[in-house]
């Protein structure tokens, strides 16, 4: 595999702050400094315990859903989150592996034609067509090796939306993130891999 080089600029830029910028209250999460611009967390939010969709807390980092905007937030915020979700009877779903699936190429890991051809096929059987996961992969092909590989991060158990959208954010012009952005939450929402 060759490697793309970075500059160090690029390697320290890809990697969003999330412990910052999320407070939670018994009743409110406030989010300051959401790194997402096309995000409606972006840059700031008070977000109601009864607005959110559902909450995803056995992701890393955690997510939530907001009118399908999926928000993250902060790994060591877990513990003040679970009281949160549990106190406001808020849905919890499953992790979504779409994105893991999509960007399983881009590990540090070997795998087998057949461990391929196994990853398309339950992409496939979420609704996706092979041609689309194909163009999604070359899209963010050169970004992704960058993101994992220049930055030393050697991921090689899992790459899923946060990933990919920290490794986009810092190549497209803002227009050209916003509509991958908007892809990217299409494909979370539309095809749900657990």
């Amino acid at each position: 595999m060759r490697l793309l080089r970075a500059t160090i600029k690029g390697r320290t830029s890809f990697f969003c702050d999330f412990g910052t910028c999320c407070t939670i209250e018994p009743h409110k999460i406030v989010l300051e400094n959401y790194p997402f611009k096309p995000s409606k967390a972006y840059p700031y939010m008070v977000l109601n315990a009864h607005d959110i969709h559902a909450v995803i807390l056995k992701s890393h980092p955690p997510q939530l859903c907001y009118k399908g905007d999926w928000i993250f937030i902060a790994v060591e915020k877990l513990q003040e989150l679970t009281v949160f979700v549990e106190t406001n009877a808020i849905r919890t779903a499953p992790k979504n592996w779409v994105w893991d699936y999509i960007l399983e190429p881009f590990l540090d890991t070997a795998h087998t034609k057949e461990e391929a051809e196994r990853t398309l096929h339950a992409l496939v059987e979420k609704g996706m067509h092979s041609a689309q996961v194909a163009a999604i992969r070359k899209e963010v092909s050169q970004q992704m090796y960058r993101y994992n590989f220049d930055t030393m991060l050697w991921e090689w158990v899992s790459l899923g939306l946060l990933d990919v959208l920290q490794a986009m954010r810092v190549t497209y012009s803002d227009r050209a993130f916003e509509e991958f952005y908007n892809k990217a939450m299409a494909i979370e929402n539309e095809h749900l891999l657990y």
